[in-house]
C-alpha cells in the first residue's frame, strides 16, 4: 500500500460520504439526485450535444490529419494484441453489458411507448426507433472514449507521462497539471469512473435478475438483485487477481464466443429478412440525418426536449462518466498502434458490430410485436430481452447463455474497473497493488447496490448523469492538450529532417 497518492483516500472518503448518505437517507438521496440530474438535463443539454459532436469532429480530424501517422508509443513499438484480441477488448469493456441490456429493450421502447416523434406503433416509428439506437450506441460513443483513450495512451507511451488524467494536460495546464489541481483532476476521474462502473454493474445485475426471474421465477427487486452483486463480486475478485494478461484477456474471449453464438441463433432463427432490411435502411438514414440528430436540442417543442433529455442527453452522459475507465483501458492495450489505426479501429468497428446488435435483436423485438406474436414492449426493460428469445426455437437454452454473457460482461467490466481505479491512484502505476483492486472492487459493489436500493433504474441514470458534466470539461481540455503535443512534436520532427537535408 506504500504507492497509494492522496487521490485515492480523497476519491475514497468523497464516495464513502455518499455511500453512507445513501443508507441513512435513501428517500432524500433519490430526490436529491433527481433534481440535481433535472437541472443538468434541463441546462446542459446543448453543451451535451456541442461537446460530443465535438468530439466526433476531433476524431475525424485525426484521422485524415498527418498525425495519423504518429504511434501511440515509440516508434518501434508493436501492438500487444492481435486485432482480434483487442477488438474482443473494446467490446467486452466498452459497452458489453449495455449492448444486451438495450439490445431489445431501446428499440421497441422508442417503437411502441416512447417514439421520439413518430406516432406510436407506426412505420414511421420503426424507422426512428432504430435509428436512434444506431445513434445513441454509435459512432458519437465510441468517440467519447476514443478521445480520453487516445490522450491518455500518447502521453503515457510516447511521452513517458504517468498514466493519470492529469499527466494529459501538461500542454495545457502548465505545472497546474500537477500538485494540489493535478489531484483534484485526478479525483474527479476516479469518483467519475466509479459511478459510471457500478452503474453499468447496477444494470447488469438488474438484467441478470430479470432474466432468472423470467425464466424460474425468482423475485425481481433489490434483494435479489444484492445476492447477483455479492456473487458476481467474488468471481471478478478472483478474476482480478489473475491479472490483465490473464483474467481480462481469457474474459473477453469467452465474451467474444457467448455474444457471436447468441448473436448467430437469432440471426438464423430470427425475422432474418426483416431484419437486414431493417439494418440496411437505418445504415442510410443514420448516415443521412446524422447532423440533424447531434445537434437536435426541440427548443419549443417540450414533450420532444423532455424526450431527448431522458434518451440522447442521458447516453451522452452515461458514456462520458464511463470514459475515464474505458479510455483508461482502451489506451492500456493498445500501445504500439497509430492513431489512425486507432481511431478507425475504435469508432468503426464496436459501432458497425452494435448497429448489427441493434438490428437482429431490436429487429426481432417489432417483428414481434407488429405481426401480434408477444408484447415484448409490455415486460419489464430488463425482461426483453429473454421475452424475445423466448419466441424462437432453444429459447430457454439461449435465456441461459444471454445471462451468462451478461454475468462474464459484468465480471470483465468490474474485473478492468478495479485495474483501472488501482492505476489511476497509485500514480499511474501498471501493476497496481492487489490490495487496492480489492478495494476498488468492494467500492464498486457497493457503490451499485447502494444507487439500486436508493432508486433502482433510475438512481443508476441520475448519478451518471451527475458525475458526467464536471468530467466532460476535463475531457475537452485532453483533446485540445493531445491537438497542441501533436503539434509540436511535428513541428520538431520537421525542423530534424531539414537538418538532415
Amino acid at each position: 500500500m506504500k504507492k497509494l497518492t492522496v487521490v485515492f483516500w480523497a476519491a475514497l472518503f468523497i464516495l464513502l460520504f455518499f455511500v453512507v448518505y445513501g443508507v441513512i437517507a435513501p428517500d432524500n438521496f433519490q430526490a436529491t439526485t433527481a433534481a440535481v440530474r433535472d437541472f443538468i438535463s434541463s441546462t446542459f443539454g446543448w453543451y451535451y450535444l456541442l461537446a460530443v459532436t465535438g468530439f466526433v469532429i476531433f476524431c475525424g480530424y485525426i484521422v485524415v490529419s498527418p498525425y495519423g501517422r504518429i504511434k501511440l508509443g515509440k516508434p518501434d513499438d508493436t501492438p500487444d494484441y492481435s486485432y482480434l484480441t483487442w477488438f474482443a477488448m473494446l467490446f467486452s469493456a466498452g459497452m458489453g453489458i449495455g449492448l444486451v441490456f438495450w439490445g431489445a429493450a431501446e428499440p421497441v421502447a422508442h417503437y411502441m411507448t416512447d417514439p421520439p416523434m413518430a406516432e406510436t406503433g407506426s412505420d414511421d416509428a420503426v424507422m426512428e426507433a432504430m435509428r436512434f439506437s444506431f445513434f445513441h450506441w454509435g459512432i458519437h460513443a465510441w468517440a467519447i472514449y476514443a478521445v480520453v483513450a487516445m490522450a491518455l495512451a500518447y502521453f503515457k507511451f510516447r511521452k513517458d507521462a504517468p498514466g493519470l488524467i492529469s499527466g494529459t494536460l501538461g500542454p495545457v495546464l502548465g505545472s497546474y497539471s500537477k500538485g494540489r489541481s493535478g489531484n483534484v483532476i485526478d479525483i474527479l476521474a476516479v469518483t467519475a469512473t466509479v459511478v459510471g462502473v457500478a452503474g453499468t454493474l447496477g444494470f447488469g445485475a438488474v438484467q441478470i435478475n430479470g432474466g432468472v426471474g423470467f425464466l424460474f421465477g425468482v423475485p425481481i427487486g433489490f434483494p435479489s438483485q444484492f445476492v447477483i452483486i455479492l456473487i458476481v463480486t467474488v468471481l471478478f475478485m478472483i478474476s482480478a487477481y489473475t491479472g490483465l494478461n490473464r483474467g481480462i484477456k481469457i474474459l473477453s474471449n469467452v465474451n467474444l464466443v457467448l455474444a457471436v453464438t447468441l448473436f448467430g441463433f437469432l440471426f438464423i432463427f430470427g425475422p432474418t429478412l426483416f431484419n437486414l432490411n431493417l439494418f440496411t435502411n437505418t445504415i442510410g438514414t443514420y448516415i443521412q440525418q446524422l447532423p440533424s440528430m447531434s445537434f437536435r436540442i426541440a427548443p419549443f417543442e417540450e414533450d420532444e426536449r423532455a424526450w431527448i433529455d431522458g434518451w440522447t442527453i442521458f447516453y451522452w452522459a452515461w458514456w462520458i462518466s464511463w470514459s475515464p475507465f474505458v479510455g483508461s483501458f482502451i489506451a492500456r492495450v493498445s500501445k504500439g498502434r497509430t492513431l489512425r489505426e486507432f481511431v478507425l479501429g475504435v469508432l468503426l468497428v464496436p459501432a458497425i458490430v452494435g448497429f448489427l446488435w441493434f438490428a437482429i435483436f431490436g429487429g426481432s423485438a417489432i417483428f414481434l410485436e407488429q405481426q401480434g406474436t408477444a408484447a415484448i414492449s409490455e415486460l419489464a426493460t430488463e425482461e426483453a430481452l429473454f421475452g424475445v428469445l423466448d419466441n424462437f426455437p432453444l429459447g430457454t437454452v439461449m435465456s441461459l447463455i444471454a445471462i451468462t454473457l451478461i454475468g462474464t460482461f459484468f465480471i470483465t467490466s468490474a474485473d478492468s474497473g478495479t485495474f483501472i481505479l488501482g492505476m489511476q491512484t497509485t500514480n499511474g502505476s501498471l501493476t497496481p497493488p492487489k490490495s487496492v483492486k480489492l478495494v476498488w472492487g468492494l467500492m464498486l459493489s457497493i457503490t451499485a447496490s447502494i444507487l439500486l436500493f436508493t432508486g433502482g433504474l433510475q438512481g443508476l441514470e441520475n448519478a451518471m448523469i451527475i458525475a458526467a458534466l464536471p468530467f466532460s470539461v476535463i475531457m475537452i481540455l485532453m483533446a485540445y492538450s493531445l491537438l497542441k503535443s501533436l503539434r509540436i512534436e511535428r513541428i520538431a520532427l520537421e525542423k530534424e529532417a531539414q537538418k538532415k537535408k
